[in-house]
């Protein structure tokens, strides 16, 4: 369709470059939101919309808390921006504060960034200037694995492990290496497989292909989210951790979505009982109501590259215009208060086992062959119709003709709501899905 032939009233459509998105699909028939609140959306004409997905797994709390929107507005009218480079204001470090709070023992350091996808950059560069400043600047690999994702920019995008990001952009950086993804033979698993630590040893086979010496640092989700929920075999990080240890390499976790309650704790570093080096964080930590990331070291790691600066210059020459904004800040302050006293981890963990029941309870629907779930995260797996992808796209959009919100990574229905969810909200996440999947 040219823009001659569209529709008058689609015509706002147009200009607007959506990302991952079929815009051209999209266009000829927008699927719109106008508004949110708690656990739903709510289309243009008022037809409520369930949210599975807390929107990209951000919206912890539910939708449009008048909490976070107060502090947000009042920032704005107090100090909208400071430049965070050689500046600050009292929100960034209150909130630094208050993260180090929640993360595990000896992880304290807090560089703030505004997405998930800067946070990772931002770890690689820490984690090549650490070993540098240390004499170590031959450590330049970095080890990742297959059906990975840590976002979009280049150095994130090199470390994913999909083969979609290679196609339509190349190689990437060079230097990263993959292990296997812990993928299962066996389908139908809840929680953690049984089996599969041994798959911790590919690092240990290229640490002896390349040197260990040249290994700067791995990274792990510790449950890979986008591909569809792939929990960590029992003892596999515990490998990954004594490897690294090993090796003299920094373990890093990428808790963009597992962080702030999915795994039924504050991290999944916690919920697995495994420290990693360097953590990065965003979407739940302001509850999706500004664009916000972090990424928090061990004392260890910011006192060597600091200790090694200039006594009058800058240590770590890195930073983002908008590190710190204050109303990303006031938000994430907001959200803090919101997390603690709601309890949201720990709601999390007891409601985990009836909301993995209840996805589970969908494995005799239509074109579904497995179900992976643990915590509050969840993927249903459907067998593709020839055309990777296509079925899970076509259910995408089916679901919210259903009344239903949730995001597919290829054929993958990606079930994570917020962490507020009550038993009947459940009860109507599966009854959608059910509806959905048997009208496919």
């Amino acid at each position: 369709m040219t823009s001659m032939e569209i529709d008058p009233g689609l015509r706002a459509c147009e200009p607007h470059w959506m990302p991952f998105t079929a815009n051209k699909e999209f266009k000829r028939r927008p699927l719109l939101f106008s508004r949110a609140e708690g656990m739903y959306f709510y289309t243009p004409e008022g037809r409520a919309v369930i949210d599975a997905s807390a929107g990209l797994f951000c919206v912890a709390a539910g939708h449009c808390r008048p909490e976070i929107a107060s502090a947000v507005h009042e920032q704005l009218q107090t100090l909208d921006y400071a430049a965070p480079f050689n500046r600050g204001h009292g929100k960034a470090f209150e909130f630094a504060e208050r993260i180090t709070r929640h993360t595990p023992p000896g992880l304290n350091r807090v560089f703030f960034v505004n997405s998930g996808s800067e946070s990772v950059d931002t770890a690689m560069k820490m984690a090549l200037m650490y070993h540098r400043v240390r004499g170590e600047s031959q450590r330049q690999l970095f080890v990742s694995r297959e059906h990975a994702y840590h976002g979009v920019n280049f150095g994130g995008m090199s470390l994913a492990g999909l083969v979609n990001n290679r196609r339509a952009f190349g190689l990437g950086l060079p230097g990263v290496h993959h292990m296997r993804a812990t993928v299962q033979a066996e389908k139908f698993i809840k929680g953690q497989p049984e089996h599969g630590a041994d798959l911790a040893d590919d690092l240990e086979r290229f640490a002896r292909l390349y040197g260990g010496e040249n290994i700067a640092a791995v990274f792990v989700e510790p449950t890979a989210g986008s591909i569809g929920c792939l929990p960590p075999p029992k003892g596999y990080l515990d490998r990954l951790r004594a490897i690294c240890d090993r090796h003299g390499i920094l373990l890093v976790f990428d808790e963009v979505i597992c962080g702030w309650g999915r795994m039924g704790a504050d991290f999944a570093a916690q919920a697995f009982g495994v420290t990693p080096d360097i953590m990065t964080m965003a979407k739940a930590m302001t509850n999706g109501a500004q664009p916000m990331g972090a990424v928090v070291a061990k004392q260890h790691v910011y006192d060597t590259i600091t200790e090694s600066g200039p006594e009058r210059g800058v240590e770590f020459f890195h930073g983002y215009t908008y590190s710190a904004h204050p109303a990303a800040c006031a938000a994430g302050l907001a959200m803090m208060d919101i997390y603690e006293t709601e309890t949201l981890a720990e709601r999390a963990r007891a409601m985990s086992a009836a909301f993995v029941d209840a996805i589970f309870s969908l494995a005799d629907c239509p074109h579904v062959i497995d179900i992976r779930g643990i915590g509050m995260f969840a993927a249903i797996e459907l067998e593709s119709d020839g055309v990777p992808g296509a079925r899970g796209h076509h259910l995408q959009k089916l679901l919210y003709d259903h009344g239903l919100n949730l995001k597919n990574t290829g054929d993958a229905l990606l079930v994570a709501p917020a962490l507020v969810m009550e038993p009947r909200h459940l009860d109507e996440i599966a009854t959608k899905l059910r509806g959905a999947l048997t009208a496919a």
